[in-house]
């Protein structure tokens, strides 16, 4: 599997920076009074396989207007294909649609028809059906075949050229772990899908997954006509079958959408066209544009910034501006891994005994409002999340035993163990993060070896699982692809998980592969209860240290309306906001 990232900071740098939110549902998602330091409540996973279009209607909604939207951070790409962070999911929702999608209601994400219906599956579990509705156009006003939905489906196994996209494809759908896709030799053939008729579009599997239907929401699976592939060129202009279509883009700095004419809602259950257009704008820091946006004068009472509010602001929206306040919850777990390849058990459990929770969550800026200190690997907002007893030194909080650190140091006979990873030494708060640690460990009787390089590096050092390091690489956080523990336990602690560049603890064991894939090949309802097991089997393998569960805590201009956390993402649900005048 591939990577599923935060916003505004990859999750391969967050624990050092520390700051935006990925999505899931809440009870509380919206724009309305919350003080956000409420604890994280488990979800239950949804379906309601005969919703049609239109989408139930936003109470107040109004039609009109510009949304403006700030961040930062910048999407690195709007080809579907290659599509995996969370604020490119969210913004793509108005441009593709897909199989499935979900909505939000009362607080929940709901799996509802989208292009196909929800599917239905053979008695072996190996053979998946999807039927089209009729009548979807693309912007242009051409109709969408079944065969371009079979076509996209292909193009995702392309990764030389879309290496960023998820991969679950690779390892569930017939003859994928060898198919290179549709621009080689013979790759017009590919055993994992087929179409039937007009209106059929079926997928064969080598195992059962049960959760296909949740991985259908995935812009990988948006139609794309064969003869209109640009490649390496689609991300600049893409075609859509949502509700909004390019109007002008400038890569890394602002894209604008206006409506698709050609856009029925009637067909469609889960989207909303309220505002006349996007206005994207990235690149500027966010606590000024937050503070902007909370001021709203002018154009910026239309705005919001999808960022996490900035801990400086937090008195405002907690204060005279709370109603500017969109809080909710979020299926992501930041960490602190370790190489079981390079640092032994016993060392390991040291390690945790030393660590100081509670001097990092202070250094990293993080407040109740946008965090929830952890000591599980799923979070409370993915269904089959329990909470288990605390594995020892594994629960979030305290501020570390250096004596107890170094007795099972000396006792293990590894007094002096070297310890090192990757900081940005060009952040702040990354270098008071990676300190805190180090002094710690330090402590502990460790020798430590922080390193420290720029912003642009830190990516591609923590993803190279052969760098000369014992700790923290990446990913340091995840957030579930969907509601389900199956995008979790399969994707960070499976053999596989390692060549993926996912893996938590870089184990390769056959019997925990074994374990998980018999709880990933169960239906989905009753996997569900028990992926915890599965959790607390490997937090006891002290594969990583656990930091904090994210909350989503954004701002919103007074004159926003419909602003309410999206379950996909941890950002507003964009498809639902409209202008108050």
């Amino acid at each position: 599997m591939a990577r599923r990232y935060k916003a505004a900071v990859a999750a391969t740098a967050v624990v050092a920076l520390g700051l935006t939110g990925c999505g899931s549902p809440s009870s509380n998602n919206g724009n309305k009074p919350d003080s956000g330091n409420g604890a994280i409540t488990t979800q239950t996973s949804s379906i309601d396989a005969a919703a049609k279009g239109p989408a139930a209607a936003v109470p107040g909604a109004k039609n009109g207007g510009t949304l403006t939207v700030y961040s930062a951070s910048t999407p690195n790409t709007f080809d579907p294909t290659d599509t995996y962070y969370s604020d490119s999911l969210a913004i793509g929702r108005l441009l593709y649609r897909t199989p499935t999608q979900f909505v939000v209601r009362d607080g929940k994400s709901v799996l509802v028809p989208d292009l196909t219906d929800v599917g239905s599956v053979s008695d072996d579990k190996l053979t998946w059906t999807f039927k089209m509705q009729p009548g979807i156009k693309y912007q242009d006003g051409s109709e969408v075949k079944v065969e371009d939905l079979a076509y996209a489906i292909k193009r995702s196994f392309a990764r030389d050229l879309y290496p960023n996209g998820p991969a679950y494809q690779m390892q569930y759908f017939k003859g994928g772990d060898t198919y290179k896709g549709p621009y080689v030799a013979g790759g017009d053939k590919f055993d994992g899908v087929e179409t039937q008729g007009t209106d059929t579009l079926v997928i064969h599997l080598t195992r059962a997954f049960a959760d296909l239907p949740f991985f259908m929401t995935f812009p990988l699976f948006s139609p794309i006509p064969q003869a209109k592939d640009t490649k390496a060129d689609y991300k600049n202009k893409p075609i859509s079958t949502g509700p909004y279509e390019f109007d002008t883009y400038t890569p890394g700095v602002e894209l604008k959408l206006k409506k698709n004419p050609n856009w029925d809602a009637n067909t469609d259950a889960a989207r909303h066209n309220y505002v006349d257009g996007y206005d994207f704008k990235w690149g500027g820091e966010d606590v000024k544009t937050q503070q902007q946006v909370l001021n709203s004068n002018g154009p910026d009472a239309s705005a919001l910034n999808y960022a996490d509010v900035d801990s400086t602001l937090v008195p405002q929206v907690t204060g005279d501006k709370k109603a500017q306040l969109v809080s909710g919850e979020s299926p992501c777990t930041y960490v602190w891994q370790m190489d079981t390849t390079k640092i032994p058990l016993e060392v390991r459990k040291a390690i945790a005994k030393a660590w100081p929770y509670d001097q990092t969550w202070k250094a990293a800026g993080v407040s109740d409002l946008i965090g929830q200190k952890a000591s599980t690997f799923m979070p409370p907002g993915v269904p089959g999340y329990q909470a288990y007893p605390a594995v020892t030194d594994l629960s979030g909080t305290g501020t570390g035993d250096a004596a107890g650190a170094k007795a099972l140091l000396a006792a293990a006979g590894k007094t002096g163990f070297e310890v090192s990873w990757y900081y940005d030494n060009t952040k702040p708060i990354s270098q008071q993060v990676s300190q805190v640690r180090a002094d710690a460990l330090t402590a502990a009787g460790f020798k430590v070896k922080a390193i420290g390089v720029t912003t642009a590096d830190l990516r591609t050092k923590i993803s190279d699982y052969s760098a000369p390091v014992n700790m923290a690489q990446g990913p340091r956080g995840w957030c579930s692809d969907w509601p389900s523990g199956g995008s979790w336990l399969p994707v960070m602690f499976e053999s596989h998980s390692v060549a993926d560049q996912t893996s938590w603890g870089m184990q390769q064991d056959k019997t925990v592969d074994a374990q998980i894939d018999a709880v990933a090949n169960m239906p989905a309802d009753q996997a569900v209860s028990k992926w915890a097991g599965l959790d607390q089997a490997m937090m006891e393998k002290y594969l990583a240290i656990p930091f904090y569960y994210t909350k989503m805590g954004i701002v919103v201009g007074t004159n926003v309306g419909g602003a309410q956390g999206d379950p996909g993402a941890g950002m507003p649900a964009f498809y639902d906001i409209y202008l108050k005048s």
